[in-house]
């Protein structure tokens, strides 16, 4: 697709403004995304480090274990 100008390009045919606008608000959300996401993460860090330092001082130095996981023997008669 070819333009006759610069200023073509931007115009596209009367559906510029649309178009440079959805470019426009994609890139403002996927700004915001990226920096929500780092303040996330760093808050989920500071989380997970606080609570590791509080069982180190309670003499807990090994996490308690999520689940735990029971073999159970089926029969097939």
């Amino acid at each position: 697709m070819a333009f006759e100008s610069f200023s073509a390009f931007l115009a596209m045919e009367g559906h510029g403004p649309y178009v440079w606008t959805c470019y426009a608000v994609f890139v403002v959300l996927l700004a915001g995304m990226v920096f929500w996401s780092a303040k996330r993460h760093q808050a989920t860090y500071r989380m997970c480090k606080r609570s590791h330092d509080q069982q180190a001082r309670k003499g807990q130095a090994k996490p308690k274990a999520a689940a735990t996981f029971t073999r159970v023997e089926i029969s097939q008669d």
